[in-house]
């Protein structure tokens, strides 16, 4: 994931769901869904890290504010209204750290990471489940990166 931050200026500013001057994107993986989502006639409303879902974090075990990357309103292909959380990862950081014979800092790094993903997106599954919604990882593959 290519890392460089900026803001976003949308084309169709009544698209966005909050203040359509601040949208900041974080990796161009986001600057890409949000210029899908800017464009896209089946788009009602989006909005970029203006939500969040408390979770408890498995690493001090206090409650936490897990900001999800879109909050997205769209009209699916049988024209229905459906309300989706969607989160950017890289493929690789969507599935548990692999233990090898030697335990690095980078694979402890990553078992914490791994740990306060899972946690928070257990509490989007949740939350989403509680609300008709939709909870979406995206990676490389949905947003057309090799």
């Amino acid at each position: 994931m290519a890392y460089h931050q900026g803001k976003f200026k949308p084309k169709n500013p009544n698209k966005y769901k909050g203040d359509p001057t601040n949208i900041v994107y974080r990796s161009s993986w986001e600057l890409k869904l949000m210029m899908r989502l800017d464009l896209h006639p089946d788009i009602i409303w989006w909005q970029s890290e203006e939500f969040f879902i408390p979770y408890r974090s498995p690493i001090d075990n206090k409650m936490h504010r897990y900001f999800v990357d879109f909050l997205v309103n769209i009209k699916n292909k049988e024209g229905v209204v459906e309300t989706l959380l969607i989160e950017v990862k890289p493929k690789h950081q969507t599935v548990p750290p692999v233990k090898n014979s030697n335990v690095s800092k980078k694979y402890i790094k990553e078992v914490f990471t791994w740990g306060v993903n899972e946690a928070k997106w257990k509490a989007a599954q949740e939350y989403c489940k509680d609300h008709n919604w939709k909870f979406v990882i995206f990676n490389e593959d949905h947003l057309g990166i090799k």
